[in-house]
């Protein structure tokens, strides 16, 4: 397994906790000189709080880390493609690189629906890579989904 797959794995490991809470199975972590040094997941749903994204709260813990907002020489890995709002803190955290998952065909912004790191002049270019375990990371996104449509066509049909 190459180091990509294998980081990729440990945000898999955040998505899996963020299901067990219910909440949309997305993980993120970032990476500085080979260490992972912060790691995260979606928490929206429990905080009643859009801006509660896995990318965030990583940029966030990363950040008190290394005690500087300046996320210079880091790596993040993502199950799913950044929406705007974390491509935009992407952006402006510097960090060097980011590592997709699953791209997201409704709100992606690294190329599905936007590309925020290519189609605009920013003063930081980010570098990103698509696909990295996609299956993986596609598949506990669909299950999770699935099982949230199942859950309420269940409570529809008992409340008749």
């Amino acid at each position: 397994m190459c180091d990509k797959e294998y980081y990729m794995k440990m945000a898999i490991n955040e998505a899996k906790k963020a299901l067990k809470k219910e909440e949309v199975p997305i993980g993120a972590i970032i990476v500085k000189d080979g260490e992972i040094i912060s790691k995260a997941y979606n928490i929206k749903e429990s905080k009643h709080d859009t801006t509660k994204h896995a990318e965030l709260i990583a940029i966030q813990k990363a950040s008190r880390k290394l005690e500087s907002w300046r996320l210079y020489g880091c790596e993040m890995y993502t199950t799913l493609e950044p929406c705007p709002m974390c491509a935009g803190a992407i952006i402006n955290s510097r960090i060097k690189k980011v590592y997709i998952g699953a791209m997201d065909e409704k709100t992606g912004a690294a190329g599905s629906v936007l590309n925020i790191f290519n189609d605009y002049k920013f003063n930081h270019n980010v570098e990103y890579e698509n696909n990295i375990l996609r299956e993986e990371c596609s598949k506990i996104l669909k299950d999770f989904f699935n099982e949230l449509r199942k859950t309420k066509n269940r409570r529809k049909n008992e409340s008749r």
